[in-house]
């Protein structure tokens, strides 16, 4: 679809979700209709077992091949399926080129496709044709103003961002408007911005075909639409390719480097009411002479909480390539691809980076006089949604600093949910050479303890406080209680920071 054609009108989109429902046209309608395969290789934007799993012609199989597959479709077969006079008079639908308004064979003009959400409601992404999941061909072939549907960045950050009721929600960047759908669920108005306005206009788009109220559009690049404003949640995919150039707007943020990013985390601190939340993906170089966590903690806003997770790094001729290959250069001329490779290496080179790190980076204005702040790199599986495991890690840092060593001996803590003691050591030891404390839900971490570690942690019931269990581990061990008391509570803040270890209340002065 060219960038300058106009979009379908929202305003009788109910009855075209009533259609498409009727039809099963739903995320598990899907995955009956096309079995896990097929569904799974659609995601990856290959076509072919999609197709052959719909050359029947019932509702949902047509609605397949005109909205998922951009095949056309006879009108006969699209009018059993839709409002067909509604969807060409709103613009969903088109007659094929060449054909007059007798014309027998229809298209579509948008991507509209099947997304569940997190309760199991029935929403519904529209996008460009050929641009709603990432796939290999990227934004290929296509103009600077294209609209990407549902990609892996999206769900991911739709997946991290913490989902408790708010007043005021931002989502910056809204692209196709995944995240705006989700924040209208939980918070009271919806703002959504964009530098592209057929953005804006798919948002507006997303959001009547998925039944949700409407948000409050406005064009402008980062802040500037909503200066002096404050929010509760702030989310963004924004376009965080470092790159050379400013191509294509949903993902080249055109400014040098990683400056796009850092504008952002930088400007969120004082547009976050108090204990509100800003969440982003993001990507930051790796900077000859510089650690990247240093660079990244730079970025924090004074007042804010940080955690900083670094999921993947990349060089950066992987990186040229990934993004090269997106916008289709690897298709065109060899010399064009080259020199195109060439201005890639020589932004990098100028800049210093030999790397890129990709992550999430969540900001929490605690307003704390000592902030805390967090850079991890994780690059293992992670149990998504991630959204209570974020809420939770910031209210660990507020504990952490409210609670001395004194206070810490003086509560009582019970072992997570789903943590499992692993004992590591050879076949027939005696004793095991270390022991090994695993999550298996949220972030999954493991962390290796320590003898007095294990003890501590295999008998936190919420019965005895901290200092009453390492005297009795001081009485079997025959160590000295007051050396033990010293040296413990440094390992039991770690526990409780990284989630093992959960605090039940104190049971009064030590």
């Amino acid at each position: 679809m060219s960038t300058t054609s106009s979009l379908p009108a929202s305003d009788r989109s109910s009855e075209l979700r009533e259609a498409l429902l009727a039809a099963a046209f739903t995320a598990d309608g899907l995955l009956d209709l096309l079995g896990a395969p097929a569904y799974a290789a659609l995601a990856r934007s290959e076509t072919v077992p999609a197709l052959r799993a719909t050359r029947g012609d019932s509702p949902l199989e047509t609605l397949v091949r005109l909205f998922l597959l951009q095949e056309s479709v006879e009108a006969g077969r699209a009018a059993a399926a839709l409002p067909l006079e509604l969807c060409l008079d709103g613009g969903w639908l088109a007659r094929e080129e060449g054909g007059g308004a007798g014309s027998g064979v229809v298209r579509a003009t948008v991507d509209v496709r099947p997304y569940g959400g997190p309760e199991g409601q029935d929403w519904f992404i529209v996008s460009d044709l050929g641009c709603a999941v990432g796939g290999a061909g990227g934004a290929s072939g296509h103009g600077e103003g294209v609209v990407l549907g549902v990609g892996g960045a999206s769900t991911t950050l739709a997946g991290i961002t913490v989902r408790t009721p708010v007043g005021r929600a931002l989502d910056l960047g809204t692209g196709s408007g995944i995240q705006a759908l989700h924040a209208a669920q939980h918070a009271t108005s919806v703002t959504a911005t964009d530098l592209n306005p057929r953005a804006l206009d798919f948002t507006r788009l997303t959001l009547a075909l998925s039944g949700a109220g409407e948000a409050d559009l406005r064009t402008g690049s980062l802040f500037e639409p909503v200066e002096a404003e404050t929010y509760d949640l702030i989310v963004s995919n924004p376009p965080f390719v470092i790159s050379p150039g400013a191509r294509l707007t949903y993902r080249d943020g055109g400014m040098g480097g990683d400056d796009l990013c850092r504008s952002l985390v930088q400007g969120a601190g004082e547009r976050l009411n108090e204990g509100g939340y800003a969440q982003f993906l993001a990507n930051w170089q790796h900077v000859d002479g510089e650690e990247w966590q240093e660079r990244l903690r730079s970025w924090v806003p004074r007042g804010c909480d940080a955690w900083i997770v670094q999921r993947e790094v990349q060089d950066i001729t992987q990186y040229a390539e990934l993004w090269l290959r997106d916008s289709g250069d690897h298709r065109t001329d060899p010399a064009q691809y080259a020199a195109r490779y060439e201005a890639w290496l020589d932004e990098f080179e100028a800049r210093k980076t030999r790397a890129v790190g990709f992550g999430w980076i969540t900001l929490h204005k605690s307003g704390a006089e000592q902030p805390s702040i967090v850079t991890e790199e994780w690059p293992h599986p992670v149990e998504q949604p991630l959204g209570d495991a974020v809420r939770a890690h910031f209210a660990r840092q507020d504990y952490l600093r409210a609670h001395d060593d004194a206070a810490l001996l003086a509560d009582r803590f019970r072992l997570a949910e789903e943590v499992v003691q692993e004992q590591v050591g050879l076949a027939g030891a005696e004793d095991p050479e270390h022991v090994i404390l695993r999550q298996n839900r949220g972030m999954r971490r493991a962390t290796k303890v320590d003898s007095v570690g294990a003890g501590f942690a295999g008998v936190c019931d919420g019965t005895l406080t901290a200092g009453q269990i390492l005297d009795a581990i001081a009485q079997l061990l025959e160590e000295d209680p007051v050396v033990l008391r010293d040296r413990t509570p440094q390992a039991i803040r770690l526990l409780v920071e990284e989630g093992f270890l959960e605090s039940v209340g104190g049971a009064g002065v030590e």
